[in-house]
């Protein structure tokens, strides 16, 4: 795990668009989010992340811990040459009490990104809601900022359908701190409307961590490179203006069982020079 200093929290967008060009150089690592194999893991996931590493991937996102504790899931990473690239973490976690427990697991599994999935009703209802949402995350990104950590939100299709005329995730991510990390999924952005190519030029050095999804119009099953995200543009963005330090495949088409989906996907972007 990159050991990131306070001042690299301080940097402003143009230092992190410096930080995903140098990581360009060297080639943005590829995790894979745990949900796209949800069901091996709950059934054996010593041996799911065994076979993650042999495909190639070199972190993870975990989206629930399947009964371990930090300590058990961290030796698991550790005896498979893996890391946490970030957690799916519900909101309610980074609230009051919860915080300091949600961020010593986190210590734990050597995690800096946590990053909320979706939001309850009451939290987007309305434009002045997100807006309320938004300086929610802005002072959880203080808070976790003396640990070396990261508050961030993931997309779906909700962010794009406007509310009260305006797009949510617009409304979010121009009233919250830069701190907070925009992590975008393309596959669910262009499911709602959006140009998730759009959304990292427009929020440079906020795209720190994307999950990597396809989407066709014509063929649901589609996976990564066999659609219609411009995947050449989008990893150009990234890599210039984005900030981004991870790629985290998530797969949901159901092409293939287990994990052959996830390590096709992953061999079609090492084909693309990723």
């Amino acid at each position: 795990m990159l050991v990131m200093t306070r001042r690299t929290f301080t940097l402003g967008a143009t230092g992190l668009a410096a930080l995903g060009r140098l990581n360009a150089r060297g080639k943005i690592p590829i995790a894979v989010q745990l949900w796209s194999v949800r069901k091996l893991c709950e059934k054996d996931l010593a041996g799911t992340l065994a076979g993650l590493a042999k495909a190639g991937y070199q972190g993870v996102e975990f989206a629930g811990y399947y009964g371990r504790t930090a300590k058990e899931l961290r030796k698991l990473l550790d005896d498979n040459g893996l890391r946490c690239c970030g957690t799916h973490t519900a909101l309610n976690t980074l609230l009051g009490d919860e915080l300091p427990r949600t961020i010593e697991f986190n210590q734990i599994l050597g995690n800096r990104n946590l990053v909320v999935p979706s939001l309850p009703e009451k939290y987007r209802s309305s434009r002045q809601a997100w807006i309320d949402t938004a300086k929610l995350f802005a002072e959880l990104a203080d808070k976790v900022r003396p640990h070396k950590m990261r508050v961030g939100y993931h997309n779906h299709m909700v962010e794009f359908k406007p509310v009260d005329g305006e797009v949510p995730w617009d409304i979010f991510f121009q009233n919250t701190s830069k701190d907070v990390i925009m992590q975008i999924d393309t596959g669910n952005c262009m499911m709602g409307g959006g140009d998730p190519i759009a959304y990292v030029r427009k929020y440079p050095g906020r795209a720190i961590t994307v999950h990597i999804k396809e989407y066709s119009a014509s063929k649901r099953d589609a996976l990564i490179g066999e659609g219609d995200v411009n995947w050449k543009e989008f990893f150009a963005a990234c890599e210039s203006v984005g900030g981004t330090e991870w790629y985290i495949v998530e797969e949901e088409s159901g092409a293939y069982p287990g994990l052959e989906a996830v390590t096709r996907s992953l061999q079609n972007l090492r084909k693309m020079g990723k």
